[in-house]
């Protein structure tokens, strides 16, 4: 069974120790997968917050192009909106497919053949996979599984995993017909050929997942609404799908009021559907034991 470590302490020593409480020594060149936020959204990953660790893992933010029309669909876009958004006062950022993609298998599933990674992934040996748990308009919610899908791919990847394989196009990818759980069930395929490419390769990422300012809305909106529910903590985890059912169990465990909002927001787009999909393609296990530290 799967161990979650949590605290409720949303501070950069909390979110430090429930790292530690992993008992990993992530090795060599460290990438760190963040949202850089849209420019205009209010939840993305704060400075303040994450910049002490991601310092002290001597880490590099590390973010992908979008595939809808935006402030960050472009690298040197991209980099101004992360330079707004305080990256660049604590570490270097690197759009990896600033340069390109590689293609990498996707060994299982029924939707995508391949999934598609900024080129630069393969310059790091690590990976800390540091998500900002929220609502989401399209998947329901984001938490580790989407970040490490959809967040981890090129622009031509995202595009390819929101037209559950039928275009690498970004201009073609939102006209493409589908069903939704099709779209919920490539996130999954793609999450698990990113696990298998780095385990094929001997390198380690671990999940840790902010669950703050969570609104309905993704930090890639750019008019992301105000949080609906107070906030829940940190959760830590070598597993993906533990980690993001620990979150999911949180908010259906919570009397919060705006609680509500966020489980229609979760349950209308089928994004608990994510976890038995991606757990019976051998990502991980719902079954977890929480530790709170």
């Amino acid at each position: 069974m799967a161990k979650v470590f949590f605290t409720k302490e949303i501070t950069p020593e909390g979110l430090k120790r429930v790292y530690e409480a992993l008992g990993v020594s992530l090795r060599g060149k460290i990438g760190v997968k963040v949202s850089t936020g849209e420019k205009g959204a209010k939840g993305y990953l704060k400075a303040d917050l994450i910049g002490p660790f991601v310092k002290s893992l001597n880490g590099v933010i590390v973010e992908c192009n979008t595939a809808y029309p935006g402030e960050r669909n472009k690298a040197s876009d991209h980099m101004k909106v992360a330079e707004e958004h305080g990256f660049t006062s604590f570490a270097e950022v690197d759009i990896m497919d600033a340069e390109g993609e590689i293609k990498i298998p996707v060994r299982q599933g029924k939707h995508l053949k391949y999934d598609l990674l900024g080129s630069h992934f393969d310059n790091y040996d690590s990976f800390v996979n540091l998500a900002h748990g929220k609502g989401h308009t399209m998947g329901g919610f984001g938490a580790s599984l989407k970040n490490q899908s959809i967040g981890f791919a090129s622009r031509n990847g995202k595009a390819y995993i929101h037209s559950c394989g039928k275009t690498k196009s970004p201009r073609l990818c939102w006209m493409s017909k589908h069903e939704q759980i099709d779209f919920i069930e490539s996130m999954a395929e793609a999450a698990t050929a990113v696990a298998d490419y780095l385990k094929e390769s001997g390198r380690q990422i671990v999940y840790i997942t902010v669950m703050n300012a969570l609104s309905v809305d993704c930090d890639c909106d750019s008019k992301q609404g105000d949080p609906v529910m107070g906030d829940l903590g940190i959760v830590a985890s070598l597993d993906p799908v533990a980690n993001d059912q620990a979150f999911i169990d949180m908010i259906w465990a919570s009397s919060d009021p705006g609680a509500d909002a966020l489980r229609e927001r979760i349950d209308s787009r089928l994004g608990r559907e994510i976890l038995p999909y991606a757990e019976s393609l051998g990502l991980g296990s719902r079954k977890y034991e929480l530790v709170e530290v």
